[in-house]
């Protein structure tokens, strides 16, 4: 932080204090008596009228004691702009301390779990509640709290997979996370919007839903050359690439006509973040069993 912010931020904080402070007493002596009595302020407001008697004690050595808490507090703690506080406490020092602590409770269990496969972790109740929790806390934001995605967010208890469902694709997918790329017009940048509306009938094809068998046929051959190379000539799709299978019907960003002829004509990208330096590779290996369980079965 500059010292230019941090001044600033010093002044703005002191003199929020310093003000209530000034508004206590400027009020206070702005009265006419100190004890309680009939004096009127002279106003009046439908027909009632406001008396002018001191503010009550026990309130006026409240405000003072919040004036105090605040000037204490800024005393000890960062809130200051770049002053430290003299307890140096900080946010960081204290996750730290957190983190450290909860490793030390619950480091042994994951050990434990650490031994054991992600198929046989994927059959252990206090593993899977252990993954649940952590998938909670981690990937339900994007993937949603029953690990059914939602439009650009996979769908995790279906047997469709971008990278793969087993086991080890799913634990390195999460421990070193993905990039998706999907290229606007695919590898044809001169695609015309005809060449799109061509495509998207080839490709809606697949579940019957195409609209013009010609438009189709043209479409075809211009997945040859512009789609084919990631998804397969069959247009199954590529695992290594992560190129989604176009012909189950199942849409990561959507498989209505206007959804399909967007993400071919603009492309898309997706990140899946690495998440083996943030839990460390034993929760990865949990949670992995844990979303491996997901689709057991599907």
């Amino acid at each position: 932080m500059s010292s230019f912010w941090s001044a600033w931020i010093i002044i703005i904080s002191l003199g929020s204090v310093f003000g209530c402070w000034w508004l206590l007493y400027a009020t206070r002596k702005s009265q006419t008596s100190n004890t309680e009595t009939e004096e009127t302020t002279g106003h009046t407001y439908d027909g009632i009228e406001e008396l002018d008697n001191p503010l009550p004690k026990w309130w006026f050595y409240m405000f003072l004691a919040t004036i105090f808490f605040g000037l204490a507090y800024y005393a000890l703690y960062p809130g200051l702009g770049s002053y430290p506080g003299l307890l140096g406490w900080t946010s960081t020092n204290q996750w730290e301390q957190e983190v450290e602590e909860a490793d030390a409770e619950y480091g042994p269990i994951f050990a434990a779990f650490a031994e054991k496969s992600v198929e046989d972790l994927s059959k252990d109740p206090a593993a899977l509640k252990v993954g649940q929790r952590l998938f909670a806390n981690n990937c339900a934001i994007c993937h949603g709290s029953t690990a059914r995605g939602s439009l650009g967010f996979p769908n995790l208890t279906d047997s469709d997979w971008l990278y793969g469902g087993s086991a080890d694709a799913i634990k390195q997918t999460i421990g070193h996370g993905r990039n998706g790329n999907m290229p606007a017009k695919g590898l044809n940048p001169a695609m015309s919007k005809s060449d799109i509306d061509d495509l998207t009938n080839y490709l809606l094809a697949f579940s019957n839903r195409a609209e013009d068998k010609a438009s189709s046929e043209r479409g075809a051959a211009m997945f040859q050359t512009a789609c084919a190379a990631c998804h397969g000539a069959d247009a199954k799709g590529n695992l290594a690439m992560g190129a989604p299978n176009l012909t189950d019907n199942v849409w990561l960003y959507g498989g209505t006509p206007s959804m399909i002829k967007q993400t071919i004509e603009f492309g898309r990208a997706g990140v899946m973040p690495a998440h083996n330096e943030l839990l460390g590779e034993e929760k990865v290996h949990v949670l992995s069993a844990y979303i491996y369980s997901l689709s057991q079965g599907k």
